[in-house]
């Protein structure tokens, strides 16, 4: 995702949208935190913009670029946008006395603002300064704040250490949330997180739960003889889904005892060559 010009971008978009009055009492205050370097009056504008901005259809400028499909994904208001405009014009302007300021948000922020701070971290000027406000919210157990960084999020992909990037992935999956929405899980798979999915699954089965079969999808490059059996397993199953995902994550493999395995079930095998079955098309 190639991000180029997002503060002059998303200025205009503001531009566009929102009343004149709207506006210029933003610009104001944007100027006014930058000339006074004020942080308690960038807290209370970031506060105060819903009380502002009013909710209204974004107008789109044409981009047609990673930009405004990011904007789509993350289905952001114009408050959203308001406010990362905010963030980022004091950030232009000062980087080196703003940034602790802006990281200090996770501090103040009600939920809804530490959810807008959040799914627009990779739109910030040096996004990488803000690694740890991001990797404290995968502790929340607050649904919202946590899919607001783990989901349709390429930052955890970008930033997170192999320890971080496990722990958002088995915590979306203990809160039920959609593991599909995960940007990046083939390049961030890892040895330790198929090892950490197959003991889950273990768990799970031990108590006769169910497991969403998207789960098990970073575990291709890695099946051991223990990730085999559980594959075995998943395609003897009587659940239609768990059958394809076995044969996703053999296919995907380039074991030969897991091209063996799924050559014992050339109806799946098939579907998968066809392309009528992947990770995209597995719950359909």
């Amino acid at each position: 995702m190639q991000l180029n010009d997002v503060g002059e971008k998303l200025s205009r978009i503001i531009g566009n949208t929102i009343d004149a009055e709207a506006h210029d009492w933003l610009e104001e205050k944007i100027r006014k935190i930058i000339r006074e370097g004020s942080a308690r009056d960038m807290y209370m504008t970031y506060s105060l913009i819903p009380s502002k901005v009013y909710l209204q259809d974004i107008q789109s400028m044409g981009y047609g670029n990673d930009l405004e499909d990011y904007l789509r994904v993350q289905k952001a208001n114009i408050q959203q946008i308001s406010r990362i405009h905010l963030l980022i014009s004091v950030l232009n302007a000062d980087m080196e006395f703003f940034t602790p300021k802006v990281a200090n948000i996770i501090q103040v922020a009600d939920t809804g603002e530490l959810e807008t701070f959040l799914k627009f971290l990779i739109l910030l000027p040096n996004p990488e300064a803000y690694k740890t406000q991001a990797v404290e919210a995968l502790r929340t157990n607050v649904s919202t704040v946590f899919n607001a960084i783990s989901l349709n999020n390429p930052y955890p992909a970008l930033f997170f250490d192999e320890q971080q990037w496990n722990q958002m992935y088995l915590k979306t999956a203990f809160m039920q949330g959609d593991l599909s929405a995960i940007l990046d899980i083939d390049k961030r798979a890892n040895k330790e997180l198929a090892r950490i999915i197959s003991d889950y699954a273990h768990e799970r089965w031990a108590a006769s739960r169910d497991i969403d079969p998207y789960f098990w999808r970073p575990v291709s490059g890695f099946l051991n003889n223990g990730l085999l059996t559980d594959m075995e397993r998943l395609l003897e199953s009587a659940n239609c889904m768990e059958n394809r995902a076995g044969a996703l994550c053999c296919y995907h493999s380039d074991k030969p005892e897991a091209k063996k395995l799924l050559a014992g079930y050339p109806g799946l095998q098939e579907q998968i060559t066809n392309k009528i079955l992947s990770w995209k098309t597995l719950k359909d």
